[in-house]
């Protein structure tokens, strides 16, 4: 199946790279990589990146996404990464390319492409482009590198999720053979300022528990605008907080936006991809995601993720 991406890449001279929305540094990473990749080794190409605003991982070099017409799709050809299914895929003008590719790790909800490599078995989507440019013998530069062990990084959780395995490193060790400084890149990751270090104090301290001991933070609207502070930084940044709790397999942060409410399940035990996927998510086994409509079908949810532990005991 590489081989004929590839192939398909060399046909044409125009790439669209598209993400999901609201990235983490998979998204931006492998986007970035899969951009960097093609440039390299096919300098004659159109490369862009289209999506919403990087956020925090705007710190990735070349992480700046490109604004183009609806006309530079016409003959293209759009490349779909780190998208588990169509609704969380930002910009849905990939449906005006050509032909579609699609590299994923999510659990398959649905095609989306017509060529779709999906494997759950990889940490990252990073890691999945990384084997692909390894087995087709494309050349890596220092910027897809960085983007790439980055991206493997932030979805392996520092190389601790069970996801990690021994192709991790050796994928991990051939995107090392670029300089990247990863005393620097760490320190841009996880160092925090104090006021970082007081808002992970307050979330703490939200912390409920259902009766099978679900971790849960529920931030409604109004909280979320005094915070004064991204959504991104609470829905995806807080869920953490809850994690390494003796005695908690699953939890789950809730935050309200205009939107709906964020849901952001975790679980160091259990399969909660199902939960995710029955109230419109999905994601992976033991790292999933959801909007739900409000704090009803929310708290529906939490009810749900708590029985999946009664039914287990």
């Amino acid at each position: 199946m590489f081989q004929e991406i590839l192939k398909t890449i060399q046909a044409f001279d125009t790439v669209i790279i598209h993400r999901h929305g609201r990235p983490d540094g998979d998204a931006i990473g492998s986007q970035v990589g899969m951009q960097q990749i093609i440039k390299e080794n096919f300098p004659a190409k159109q490369v862009y990146m289209v999506g919403d605003n990087p956020g925090f991982y705007g710190f990735i070099e070349g992480s700046r996404m490109d604004t183009i017409p609806d006309s530079t799709y016409h003959g293209a050809l759009a490349i779909i990464l780190d998208s588990g299914s169509r609704s969380m895929i930002n910009d849905d003008r990939y449906q005006l390319a050509a032909r579609t590719i699609r590299f994923d790790h999510h659990i398959f909800c649905e095609k989306i492409a017509d060529l779709e490599i999906i494997d759950t078995s990889f940490e990252s989507c990073c890691g999945l482009i990384t084997e692909f440019a390894v087995q087709c013998d494309l050349k890596l530069n220092l910027i897809a590198s960085k983007a790439l062990f980055t991206g493997m990084i932030t979805d392996s959780g520092r190389f601790r999720y069970d996801s990690t395995n021994s192709r991790t490193f050796r994928l991990a060790s051939k995107l090392m053979e670029q300089p990247i400084d990863t005393n620097e890149l760490y320190r841009t990751l996880y160092a925090d300022d104090f006021s970082a270090k007081l808002l992970k104090a307050k979330f703490i301290l939200k912390i409920r528990f259902t009766e099978n001991n679900v971790a849960y933070i529920y931030t409604t609207k109004q909280e979320l605008q005094e915070l004064n502070v991204d959504t991104f930084t609470v829905s995806r940044g807080m869920v953490g907080t809850m994690s390494d709790t003796r005695g908690v397999d699953i939890w789950v942060n809730f935050t309200e936006t205009e939107a709906g409410v964020l849901c952001e399940l975790r679980s160091s035990k259990y399969n909660i991809n199902p939960i995710a996927v029955k109230y419109g998510g999905g994601g992976h086994a033991k790292a999933s995601g959801a909007t739900v409509a409000d704090k009803e079908t929310a708290m529906a949810m939490l009810a749900d993720l708590d029985a999946m532990i009664g039914e287990n005991k």
